[in-house]
């Protein structure tokens, strides 16, 4: 339990540091807040469900996780959104892993160069 807290905390770090000096981080990082504010806003709208189901269905279908417990049962729900907003959430989160990976190893070749420097 306690490495999770430690990965959650260095995780938190990075996206800190992303959001104050990548502006391609900041863009994704704002970008996935609004594609899941808007799935959620919709889904408890369309779907009747509550917020968590619409928020949690919305990260399971970003994430490509997809468990399959809460489907969309509208047709309107089905083709126009759920399939628009999988094609977008999907390259949207896997642009911000990438770039949140790339963000770590820079601080990680930076670490390693300020030891070498000493």
């Amino acid at each position: 339990m306690l490495s999770f807290f430690i990965n959650f905390f260095r995780l938190f770090k990075v996206v800190i540091k992303g959001l104050k000096t990548d502006e391609e981080f900041r863009f994704l990082f704002i970008f996935i807040i609004i594609l899941l504010l808007g799935a959620t806003a919709f889904y408890t709208q369309t779907e009747h469900w509550s917020i968590v189901d619409a928020l949690y269905f919305s990260v399971m279908t970003m994430s490509t996780v997809g468990y399959g417990d809460l489907v969309p049962t509208t047709d309107f729900s089905k083709i126009f959104f759920t399939i628009i907003y999988t094609c977008l959430s999907i390259g949207t989160f896997v642009s911000f892993t990438a770039k949140t990976v790339q963000i770590i190893m820079q601080n990680h070749k930076e670490k390693k160069e300020k030891r070498l420097k000493k």
